[in-house]
């Protein structure tokens, strides 16, 4: 699963761990997540695009090809 959240931090001037302490995970869950090496649970997900006032697939891309 692809994502847009450092562009969404970038918008927001918000570092990993500002947004890891925003929404309740670790620096190292959203480095994770960022670079594609875990998939978010779907609470984490809705958390994640909470934060942002966005929709859960402004954030997260299901990329069906690559699996």
């Amino acid at each position: 699963m692809k994502n847009k959240i450092k562009v969404f931090r970038a918008m927001h001037d918000l570092s990993q761990e500002g947004l890891a302490n925003e929404v309740g995970v670790t620096r190292q869950t959203v480095l994770a997540i960022e670079n594609g090496k875990y998939d978010p649970s779907l609470i984490l997900a809705a958390r994640i695009a909470k934060f942002f006032k966005v929709r859960i697939d402004d954030v997260f891309l299901l990329d069906l090809i690559d699996e």
